[in-house]
Order: structure tokens, then C-alpha cells, then sequence
């Protein structure tokens, strides 16, 4: 098979590790702030976290446009430090499928935390033990098949992001073209051969990740 073909599908896998490696750090952080704590304000904050994972697709790209793009002071930041806009770049991309993933391994990880026993992190702290050495030694060991579910599901939903990458980066062939963009245009310009070598390849990656997020579960 040639470049061409395998260039989408090596972006889509890069992109979706980066997004897993922000979500997994960013939403074991949260996950475990948020996790038996109760204050004024925490639903809504909540709210707001999983507001990704019903918001239309076209909607998140969007709002990702209006915080990122060149006439908002994020953007010009952007343009300043790297001396380009962020929009229409790989990184695009990779923000994109951060968002829409990170949902995900919220919930994982804050559900992983909750159902530790809280006795078991008193009697380290007891042993004298800091709070980084009980997050890192205890917490996150017992938390740690919700964690690695959390970062499987996180991968598989930014390796098959579509709507908010594709307004925000776009659909640049060898720069910004994911599977899943690349799918669409093969679909659209009627080449249906290479969509279903592309959708084969996204099918296979998915399974094998599910499948063995279901063998650990076992």
C-alpha cells in the first residue's frame, strides 16, 4: 500500500496517544480532586467536564474556534509563542480529540477513586507517608483498572474523532487528515475501496483494544 494511504491512520494513532497521554494526566488529576469531596459549585463544575461527551461534535469544534482561533487572546498568545496559529496544525488535532476524550477518563477515574477504601490511604498517611507518595504508591495502584480502562476508552474515542477535528484542523492531506476524515473524503469522491481498507484498519485497532479492555475486566 502506498504513503498515502498508511499517512491518515499513522496521524490518527499519534494524535489519539498524545490526546490519551494529556487526558490520562489531566483526568486522573481531576478524578482524583473531585472523587468523595462535596462543595458548592461541584455539579456544575462536573457539568461541565462531561459537556464534551453529549455536545455535538460540530458544536465542540466550534467553541474550540471561538477559545483558540487568531482573533481570541488564547490564540494570539499561541501565534506569539510559536510564531503560527494553532488552527489547521497536527496539534489542532490533537486538542480536539483531548476534549471530546477527556469525559471519559474523568468518569473512569474519579469511579476508580471512590471505591477505595479511605481507611487504606489513613493508615499509610499514619505510617508517614505524604500525600504524593499515598496518591502514587497506594491510591493509584487500587484505582488502577479503572485508570487503564479510563485510557483505553479515551484512545479508541480520539482515535475515531471526526466532527470537532475536522472544523478545527482540517482535512489537510499529510498534515491534518485523520482515518476518519479520510474515510469521508474517499466516500465522497466515490473511491470506496480505499474507505473500506481505512474503515478495516479503525475496525481492527478498535477491536483488538476492547478486546483486551474486556480481558482485563475478567
Amino acid at each position: 500500500m502506498s504513503t498515502d494511504f498508511w499517512s491518515p491512520i499513522r496521524l490518527s494513532v499519534e494524535v489519539a496517544s498524545l490526546s490519551c497521554l494529556f487526558v490520562l494526566v489531566i483526568g486522573v488529576w481531576l478524578g482524583k480532586a473531585m472523587a468523595n469531596r462535596s462543595f458548592k459549585g461541584k455539579a456544575i463544575a462536573e457539568t461541565i467536564f462531561l459537556l464534551p461527551l453529549v455536545l455535538p461534535p460540530t458544536v465542540v469544534g466550534f467553541l474550540l474556534i471561538i477559545l483558540f482561533g487568531s482573533s481570541s487572546p488564547v490564540g494570539q498568545f499561541i501565534e506569539w509563542l510559536f510564531h503560527q496559529p494553532v488552527m489547521f496544525t497536527p496539534w489542532a488535532a490533537v486538542i480536539a480529540s483531548t476534549v471530546v476524550a477527556f469525559p471519559l477518563m474523568y468518569q473512569s477515574s474519579k469511579t476508580g477513586f471512590e471505591a477505595i477504601d479511605a481507611d487504606i490511604e489513613n493508615a499509610a498517611r499514619v505510617d508517614g507517608a505524604n500525600e504524593w507518595r499515598v496518591f502514587l504508591a497506594v491510591s493509584v495502584p487500587l484505582a488502577g483498572k479503572s485508570l487503564i480502562s479510563g485510557s483505553i476508552l479515551s484512545f479508541a474515542r480520539a482515535l475515531g474523532e471526526f466532527g470537532a477535528t475536522l472544523m478545527f484542523a482540517g482535512n489537510i492531506p499529510g498534515k491534518t487528515q485523520t482515518a476518519p476524515t479520510a474515510i469521508y473524503v474517499a466516500i465522497d469522491s466515490g473511491d470506496m475501496g480505499t474507505a473500506s481498507l481505512l474503515a478495516a484498519s479503525m475496525v481492527g485497532i478498535s477491536f483488538f483494544m476492547l478486546l483486551f479492555l474486556n480481558s482485563l475486566k475478567k
